[in-house]
């Protein structure tokens, strides 16, 4: 299989590893999705300059946020790897 020619033209260290965006309007982070059967999307996520709870939340206003933005995107993190809700939800929560 060739090397997908935007790894190099978006700088990414490979597919399936987020970047950070810092430069972009409106999205903080992006990736090169590939599924297993091998179909793959640029996919921009997170919203620039906004920063999740974390995996562990120490206040219970972090904690009410998570649970929060988790119930709100459930369905979209269900369906893997093609989609922005399963990134910000890897990377930013």
């Amino acid at each position: 299989m060739a090397k997908d020619p935007r790894l190099a033209r978006f700088n990414l260290k490979g597919f399936n590893k987020p970047k950070r965006t810092p430069k972009h309007k409106t999205k903080s982070h992006m990736v090169l999705a590939r599924d297993k059967s091998g179909q793959t999307k640029l996919i921009r996520f997170g919203q620039q300059g906004v920063s999740g709870a974390g995996k562990n939340p120490k206040t219970p206003a972090q904690k009410a946020r998570r649970k929060s933005f988790l119930a709100r995107h459930a369905k979209g993190i269900k369906k893997g790897v093609m989609s922005g809700s399963f990134w910000s939800a890897k990377v930013k929560w």
